[in-house]
């Protein structure tokens, strides 16, 4: 019997939900599996073992002893956030049309699945395509070149995969983020290695550069930078000289830089908290969606791909328009955050559009961003509220019976219980559910079909090449006349 922290040789044989791969050992005549983190079909690894259950396992590649014959080499430096950049982009699509259509039957009970499934929508472009970065600072390092682990190093780059404390250098195009800054990273690196201040140190809580935070604009083609520091050693560095440098190297792309404190322990970047402020340039960029202008904080919460995210809300418009929604009755967005969607939908429709959430600062940042696209586009009809969904009705009961069309796009998290059966007591009879998460998605299916909803379609969105994440647009209509 396998035991955890045993490292075994195996063969991926297929996939499995959330980038795994599975692999079957013959325990006592019978198949006991192995999930493999990222593990690729056709693969053979030593795995280690990381849980142990009486049913299955699972596990983490320590070595590659034979790749996939569906891998292909490219010219990419590998990194943990593009597990799959070796794998084409059509055995990319099936493996995640498998593992979605087995979670939606598995746990969303859905029978007949392929004659529900609508279209599968690809990314506009399958590199390059993200617009936040975050780099690691870190004193340990891992080398790549000589697969060994160093220590007082001034490395920056990304985690190496499974670790928290360990930061491989990017030397090279990751494929992912920005051409030009990839490869261009090692020169911020070592010029930040000769101010003598040293990188972080994440088992020791100690040490001085902690992350660089990077949002690209793609219609502006610029970059703006957050340096992540403590405070610990501040007035030894010279914050304009480090601003003079990126113009230096990068030219009108640069629009701003900032510059956070952050004392937490916690080795993540932190921008709620500690002291930021701008040192040279903007401190927002501004990017264009379906024709919409949108101005982008650090913190705002923005589509990672935005060329794809506009497929993406072209999509969820679609499934709206399907309905014959009389002029008089309302469509709701629920979670709005800054109000992308619904901004989108009342540029493309007649009717009212009401954008709900919670989070006030979101509220107010999505009344901001109507104000500047009213000048070109009809957003007369969009009203941002700050509310509570469940206590909405009862404190807007101007609503009540008006709400034709709902679209809900919640976190990863998914959304309550609680909270999905207030969203279903407001009696729309549609509901377009966006999920960056399908097996959240899943989850709710069962409570959408006791409720009186039918699923009638859905689309999956490749957002996020190389990687496990896969987004999904389900519409659903009411067939009772009566919620339970």
């Amino acid at each position: 019997m396998i035991k955890k922290g045993e490292i075994i040789k195996l063969e991926i044989v297929d996939y499995a939900f959330v980038g795994k791969g599975i692999a079957k050992l013959n325990i006592e005549d019978r198949d006991y599996i192995v999930f493999v983190q990222h593990g690729i079909k056709g693969q053979i690894a030593n795995v280690k073992i990381t849980k142990r259950k009486p049913n299955y396992a699972e596990g983490t590649i320590t070595e590659i002893i034979q790749h996939s014959p569906l891998e292909k080499t490219t010219k990419y430096q590998p990194i943990s956030g593009a597990p799959y950049i070796n794998l084409p982009i059509e055995e990319q699509k099936k493996m995640k049309l498998q593992v979605t259509k087995e979670v939606f039957t598995k746990i969303g009970k859905i029978k007949d699945i392929d004659s529900l499934f609508d279209q599968w929508i690809s990314s506009p472009s399958n590199y390059h395509y993200r617009n936040k970065m975050e780099y690691s600072f870190s004193s340990i390092g891992y080398n790549l070149e000589k697969q060994v682990v160093e220590d007082d190093v001034f490395n920056l780059g990304f985690k190496r995969k499974g670790t928290w404390w360990m930061v491989e250098n990017l030397d090279a195009d990751s494929g992912l983020f920005d051409q030009e800054l990839d490869t261009k990273l090692f020169l911020i690196r070592n010029h930040l290695y000769q101010t003598g201040l040293p990188a972080w140190h994440p088992p020791k809580k100690e040490g001085f550069f902690r992350h660089l935070v990077v949002r690209k604009s793609f219609s502006n083609n610029q970059l703006l930078f957050n340096l992540v520091t403590s405070s610990k050693s501040l007035n030894k560095f010279d914050l304009p000289a480090f601003g003079n440098y990126l113009k230096e190297i990068l030219g009108e792309r640069l629009a701003g830089l900032i510059h956070t404190t952050n004392d937490d322990v916690a080795d993540r970047e932190k921008l709620d908290k500690g002291y930021s402020k701008l040192i040279t340039g903007n401190s927002t960029i501004k990017e264009t969606i379906n024709g919409l202008n949108f101005e982008i904080s650090m913190q705002s919460f923005f589509q990672t791909n935005p060329l794809c995210a506009e497929k993406l809300y072209q999509k969820v418009i679609d499934y709206l328009l399907e309905s014959d929604i009389p002029k008089d009755q309302i469509i709701m967005d629920l979670f709005c955050g800054t109000g992308t969607i619904g901004q989108l939908i009342a540029k493309h429709t007649n009717n009212k559009v009401v954008g709900v959430d919670i989070v006030a600062s979101s509220i107010e940042n999505a009344k901001k961003n109507v104000l500047e696209n009213s000048q070109k586009n009809n957003l007369s009809e969009l009203t941002f509220i700050c509310a509570d969904v469940g206590k909405f009705l009862l404190n807007h009961p101007e609503y009540q019976n008006k709400i034709h069309s709902i679209v809900i796009d919640p976190p990863r998290a998914g959304i309550a219980p609680k909270t999905l059966r207030k969203v279903i007591r407001l009696n729309a009879k549609v509901i377009v559910y966006v999920s960056c998460n399908p097996g959240t998605q899943a989850r709710d299916l069962t409570t959408l079909h006791e409720m009186g909803y039918e699923l009638q379609k859905f689309s999956l969105v490749d957002q996020f090449p190389h990687t496990s994440h896969i987004e999904s647009i389900m519409l659903f209509k009411k067939l009772l006349v009566e919620t339970v």
